[in-house]
């Protein structure tokens, strides 16, 4: 018997992909930009499919709040110091630090200072009482992981440790499942938002969205916002096409990589300022 020959469909195509470990990931992704292309989905659930596969190769350290912008608490502050700093700040979480930031003696819940709002039981007020143990992750942990751990231990933000055992930073797992779905706007990100990071003597992080004035004011460039209004625009304009991720561009001394994107924006970027650009962002802080 002739058994006729039909093309395999889309769903075939998919799970072939999937179990061909060579270049199984590249080729799923092309299946899928093509069923987006068909109609038979979204591009917002394409970009948070191309999301997932980013976080299995990112690391922490890409995506990280580093030591600089750390808010933390002191485990000898008194409860309304406490107090002020959380609503100041707007967080839920916070690093007690002993002595200093490289001491860090367990996590602060903003919502378990609740039950101390009279001064009847402040006196009563241990730290030691409420205190959450940190969690602790080396920079170079891969996102995926880190995010499996979240889910398993039903914690919500680790304590970023570098190789010297140094702490570098903080993660938590919004900021991993930011890389998914996109910028997760609460109440306390307009007056919180923070689109660049230092990493080190010559290496920054930033976000895509970052303005090209707040770029030239950051490093001291000059690099025009008459055609863009972002970094990621300028990237684009340098580029000619939707870069992928660790595709690298060099504009004026700047080394610019792609840490994130997906297939139609730029979300995360890492700066390194080659020789001749160190002496134009001494001033940067």
């Amino acid at each position: 018997m002739n058994i006729p020959h039909t093309k395999p469909s889309l769903f075939d195509r998919m799970i072939s992909a999937i179990l061909n470990k060579k270049d199984e990931r590249t080729r799923l992704l092309e299946l899928l930009k093509e069923s987006q292309h068909k109609g038979l989905i979204d591009m917002d659930a394409l970009i948070m499919i191309e999301g997932v596969f980013q976080v299995s190769e990112m690391r922490v350290r890409d995506i990280m709040v580093p030591r600089s912008h750390m808010v933390v608490i002191q485990k000898d502050q008194s409860i309304e110091k406490m107090l002020s700093i959380v609503s100041s700040s707007g967080h839920s979480r916070f690093p007690v630090i002993d002595e200093g930031l490289d001491e860090i003696v367990g996590i602060l819940l903003a919502k378990d200072l609740a039950h101390y709002t009279d001064e009847a039981s402040r006196k009563s007020f241990e730290l030691k009482d409420i205190l959450r143990p940190a969690v602790f992750v080396p920079e170079s942990k891969r996102l995926n992981v880190l995010l499996k751990d979240f889910r398993t231990s039903r914690n919500h933000m680790a304590v970023v440790i570098d190789e010297y055992s140094g702490v570098a930073g903080l993660v938590t797992s919004e900021d991993v499942l930011e890389q998914i779905v996109g910028e997760i706007d609460d109440e306390h990100d307009a007056a919180d938002a923070i689109n660049i990071h230092r990493h080190g003597f010559n290496r920054y992080t930033l976000k895509g969205v970052t303005p090209i004035t707040e770029f030239n004011s950051f490093f001291g460039t000059e690099f025009s916002n008459d055609q863009f209004d972002t970094v990621a625009g300028l990237i684009l304009s340098e580029l000619g096409h939707m870069p992928e991720r660790g595709e690298e561009v060099v504009i004026d001394n700047y080394q610019f990589k792609i840490i994130s994107s997906s297939s139609r924006r730029i979300n995360n970027l890492q700066v390194t300022l080659l020789p001749e650009a160190k002496s134009a962002s001494s001033g940067a802080a």
